[in-house]
């Protein structure tokens, strides 16, 4: 069991605290992946080794630590793998990691009915269903042939082995894994977050607008990173006294630009009229995230927006080669 699966249960207006609580799991290990909005998986084996704790021990650390800093209890699943973490997550309950074991993986598995597994969609378990194959104990016993000639070949495969047991899955470090419609929440979608917290009560309106320039660039350049697009952007403003604000603005076209992002991100600030807020904390959301490659573009013939985003994309491959501070915030915005 070297790979965990955190759920942070987090009260709506602190959705956007997940950049926080990724610190704290980059404490025990480099290699974390955020799953937005509430969660991330952590490969523990090095960790493991440097502590000389078991995963299972770390997650208690982890759970205590993240109550004692930041105030949110979290649920947990640990398998050998992140696809057995994910689905031991669904067992969890706050207080007590599920955790599944190599030598009980296919125990764990068996029972379990095939929509059970990450990445089958319902029409696919519609079809096994209707052969019989309804659990992966079954699926895990039907010959391979027979299950590519249900679903087609490479798929069967991968279905076959997950259905053994077999992860071939990792932890990305620093991605953004963007759940599937059917994995949100009630009511939720794919969202990125991020948030910039004040050291103390801050009042002056420059400060506040610069903290959103920051935030919305790097929702910007984390969306562009992924090759999505967004089509709303939420607001909230937390204050000393600990009450917030949020509002959301639908963006006239879906985009990642971060020009566009700044300048719907002041809209919001604007809106609310603040009159010397004490404001602790400023954090963006961006909302409905789609595949760049769908999103359409409404031509300007603007010089100004093309070059922009020309220095987006330079600013882009600069930062991935040396890094999120490679571009300064503000150097892009229009």
């Amino acid at each position: 069991m070297t790979v965990l699966c955190v759920r942070f249960l987090l009260p709506p207006m602190y959705e956007a605290a997940l950049p926080r609580l990724l610190g704290l799991l980059e404490e025990f290990t480099p290699v974390v992946q955020a799953l937005p909005p509430d969660g991330a998986l952590a490969d523990l084996r090095g960790a493991e080794r440097y502590f000389g704790r078991t995963a299972l021990e770390l997650a208690s650390v982890i759970r205590v630590r993240a109550l004692a800093l930041h105030g949110v209890d979290c649920v947990i699943g640990a398998g050998p793998g992140p696809m057995l973490a994910r689905m031991a997550l669904r067992d969890a309950r706050p207080g007590l990691t599920r955790a599944v074991p190599e030598d009980e993986v296919r125990e764990f598995l068996a029972g379990r009915p095939v929509a059970a597994l990450p990445g089958v969609g319902a029409r696919t378990a519609r079809t096994l269903c209707e052969y019989g194959l309804d659990t992966l104990g079954r699926v895990a016993a039907a010959p391979l042939s027979t299950l590519q000639r249900l679903i087609g070949a490479r798929a069967g495969r991968e279905l076959r082995e997950k259905a053994n047991g077999v992860d071939r899955g990792r932890v990305v470090p620093n991605a953004v894994s963007l759940p599937h419609s059917r994995l949100c929440s009630s009511g939720g979608t794919p969202i990125l977050a991020t948030e910039r917290p004040f050291t103390r009560d801050e009042l002056d309106p420059g400060r506040h607008r610069r903290a959103l320039l920051s935030a919305a660039e790097e929702l910007g350049a984390r969306l562009r990173a992924v090759d999505k697009v967004c089509r709303s952007l939420t607001l909230t403003v937390r204050y000393a006294d600990r009450s917030a604000t949020t509002r959301t603005r639908t963006l006239p076209e879906p985009t990642a630009h971060s020009a566009a992002l700044v300048g719907a991100a002041y809209g919001l600030y604007e809106a609310l009229g603040l009159q010397r807020a004490r404001v602790r904390v400023i954090a963006l959301r961006a909302e409905g995230l789609d595949p760049a490659e769908q999103a359409s573009h409404q031509l300007t013939f603007d010089p100004v927006d093309e070059k922009v985003r020309r220095l987006e994309e330079v600013a882009d491959r600069a930062r991935a080669k040396f890094g999120p501070r490679a571009v300064m915030p503000g150097t892009l915005a229009a």
